[in-house]
């Protein structure tokens, strides 16, 4: 039996993939931990423990106490509180990141999960049609960062056969959770902000394209990858994964459909820079081939499915 652990249970894709592990491989064998207090619903459905994962001695005790076979290290600080604190902020991503490889390599873990970005890329990087092998120059913290972690799984996997999987997730989209510091958090923000104030001020130029995913997507491509048998990936860094494309501008009018005196304006800050590096639209062909990625949602299905959950969720 799998004995899964995820770190960072309490975050935007954690809150939501954890769950879907627990219908997956049984409740109590996947082993919730976060540095603050997990969702009722993780605290109410399985083992929960507090956890910093820069801690590699209690970390340790937890995979060897809990018998984990699987790690989903989830942790990050993301790309918007990453400029404002760039230093604390590639220590947290990196050496989080080393004691989770260093750990399985101890323990000899089945495998482990571990997400990258879109912010990989950068300023020189093919905007459109982004390819899985390109230049990658990324010039934000949480971009160098991910760009490292992409290199040196992919070393573990090379020099120690960790077998060590990823995607770079464009900006993920959820109703579940809010928007937790990233370059594209706006299109979270401003759901919340349609329902409750009928006006939203976004921090991105209107025709600001982004490759986007509905979060019900990343946990399906997430379990995809790390339930396809290793003999079918031809790498062991990170997977290219699309989502939908469009710009703040396409996503009011969509919204406008159903809330028709929604307005957006538009003031755009420092995160507009990030956003400019980063590809307007991805090529996940290698994934398609790979292992199979496939998605269920467009922008018209995504829209109608957040503003009806939301409206539920504020009453």
């Amino acid at each position: 039996m799998e004995r899964i652990l995820v770190i960072g249970c309490s975050g935007q894709i954690g809150s939501e993939l954890t769950l879907e592990l627990r219908k997956m491989y049984g409740d109590s064998n996947v082993v919730a931990t976060d540095i603050r207090p997990a969702p009722a619903d993780i605290l109410e459905s399985g083992p929960f423990e507090i956890l910093d994962v820069l801690d590699a001695g209690k970390l340790q005790l937890v995979c060897e106490h809990e018998k984990i076979t699987q790690i989903y290290h989830l942790a990050a600080i993301l790309s918007g509180n990453a400029e404002k604190r760039p230093m604390p902020s590639w220590d947290i991503n990196m050496h989080s990141l080393f004691n989770v490889l260093e750990i399985t390599k101890a323990l000899k873990l089945k495998k482990i999960f571990w997400p990258s970005s879109i912010a990989v890329f950068g300023p020189t990087t093919p905007r459109m049609n982004t390819p899985q092998y390109t230049i990658m120059e990324p010039n934000t913290v949480y971009g160098i960062s991910k760009l490292a972690g992409e290199r040196w799984i992919e070393y573990y996997y090379q020099k120690y056969g960790i077998d060590t999987r990823s995607l770079r997730y464009p900006g993920l989209i959820s109703y579940k959770t809010e928007a937790g510091g990233g370059t594209t958090d706006y299109a979270v923000e401003i759901f919340y902000e349609a329902i409750r104030r009928k006006k939203y001020t976004c921090f991105l130029s209107s025709e600001t394209a982004l490759p986007m995913m509905f979060m019900p997507d990343a946990i399906k491509a997430t379990v995809d990858l790390m339930e396809a048998d290793s003999s079918r990936l031809s790498l062991h860094s990170s997977y290219n994964v699309a989502g939908i494309c469009f710009t703040p501008h396409a996503l009011g009018m969509e919204i406008k459909k159903h809330i028709p005196d929604f307005e957006i304006t538009y003031e755009p800050d420092f995160r507009q820079v990030i956003a400019d590096s980063w590809p307007d639209r991805i090529d996940d062909n290698v994934a398609r081939n790979d292992w199979g990625l496939t998605y269920e949602y467009d922008l018209p299905k995504m829209t109608e499915v957040m503003i009806t959950e939301i409206r539920k969720k504020l009453g």
